[in-house]
C-alpha cells in the first residue's frame, strides 16, 4: 500500500524539464584552474586526433589497415570528447543547466562513440591477429572492403546499442531533484534522480551494458590469446619480441579503456562513487 502511495505522488510531481550538472567543484578559484587545465588538454586532444587523421590521409605510407582502423579510432575519441565544451562552459557560466531533451542527446551521443571505440578496439585485435598468425594471407583477410566492413559494423553497433540503452534511461520518470552530480549525462547519476521504481529498469540497463561490454571483451582477448600462442612458438627470439611490441600499444589502450568502463558501470550499485566516476571519467 505504501509503495502504491509513493507512485500516485510520484505521478502528481512536476516532471524535471532541465537537469543541473554540479560539475567538478563549486570553489570558484579552483574552477577558474580546471576551466583553463581542461582547456589545454581538450585542445591538445583534438589536434592530436585531427592530426593523426590528415597524417594517416596524405601520406601514402599509411595506407594500411592498421593505420585505417587507428585513423577511425582517432574520429571516434575526438567526437566523444564532445561533452568537454559543455563541461567547460559549466566551469564558468552562472547558469549550469542542460535541457531535458539537451541532456538525452548528449548522453545518446557520448555512448554511440563510446561504444563505438569499444567495438573498434575489438576489431583492431582481430586485424593484429590475422597480422602475426598468418602474415602472408594478411592482405587477403584485411581487404580495404573487410575494413571498411568491420568499421561501419562498429559504428552500428556502437550507435545502436546507444539508441537502446538511451530509450531505456529516460523512459524512466524524473519529477524530484534535477541536480546531476556529474559533469555530462551518464547513467548511474541519473538512476539515483529518477522517481520511477529503478530496481528492474537499472538491472535491466546494466545487464544489457554488461553483454555488450563482456562481448567486446571476449572479442579481444580470444584473438590475444591466439596471439600469445603464435609468438610462444615463434624460434627467434627476435620475432617474438617484433610481434609482441607491434600488440603492446593496443594492448595497453584495450586495458585503459576497458578497465575504466568496468570500474564506472559494472561495478556493485552499493559501491558507486560520483567523486570516483568524475575522476575516472578523465582518463576514459
Amino acid at each position: 500500500m505504501m509503495r502504491y502511495m509513493n507512485e500516485i505522488q510520484g505521478r502528481n510531481q512536476t516532471e524535471v524539464t532541465e537537469f543541473i550538472l554540479l560539475g567538478l567543484s563549486d570553489n570558484s578559484d579552483l574552477q577558474i584552474v580546471l576551466f583553463g587545465l581542461f582547456l589545454l588538454i581538450y585542445m591538445a586532444t583534438m589536434v592530436g586526433n585531427l592530426g593523426m587523421i590528415v597524417l594517416i590521409k596524405i601520406d601514402c605510407c599509411l595506407h594500411t589497415p592498421m593505420y585505417y582502423f587507428l585513423s577511425s579510432l582517432s574520429f571516434v575519441d575526438a567526437s566523444y570528447s564532445s561533452v568537454t565544451p559543455k563541461m567547460l562552459v559549466n566551469l564558468v557560466a552562472e547558469n549550469k543547466a542542460i535541457s531535458f531533451n539537451g541532456c538525452a542527446a548528449q548522453f545518446y551521443f557520448f555512448g554511440s562513440f563510446l561504444g563505438t571505440e569499444c567495438f573498434l578496439l575489438a576489431m583492431m585485435a582481430y586485424d593484429r591477429y590475422a597480422a602475426i598468425w598468418n602474415p602472408l594471407l594478411y592482405s587477403v583477410l584485411m581487404s580495404g572492403k573487410i575494413c571498411f566492413l568491420l568499421v561501419a559494423t562498429s559504428f552500428l553497433a556502437g550507435f545502436g546499442n546507444a539508441a537502446i540503452h538511451t530509450a531505456m534511461t529516460f523512459r524512466l520518470s524524473f519529477c524530484g531533484s534535477n541536480r546531476i552530480n556529474h559533469f555530462y549525462c551518464d547513467t548511474p547519476p541519473l538512476l539515483k534522480l529518477s522517481c520511477s521504481d529503478t530496481l528492474i529498469g537499472g538491472i535491466v540497463i546494466m545487464a544489457f551494458s554488461s553483454f555488450n561490454v563482456i562481448s567486446c571483451v571476449m572479442i579481444v582477448l580470444i584473438p590475444y590469446l591466439c596471439i600469445l600462442i603464435a609468438i610462444l612458438r615463434m624460434p627467434s627470439l627476435e620475432g617474438s619480441h617484433k610481434a609482441f611490441s607491434t600488440c603492446a600499444s593496443h594492448l595497453m589502450a584495450v586495458t585503459v579503456f576497458f578497465g575504466t568502463i568496468l570500474f564506472m558501470y559494472l561495478r556493485p550499485t552499493s559501491s558507486y562513487s560520483m567523486e570516483q566516476d568524475k575522476i575516472v571519467s578523465f582518463i576514459q
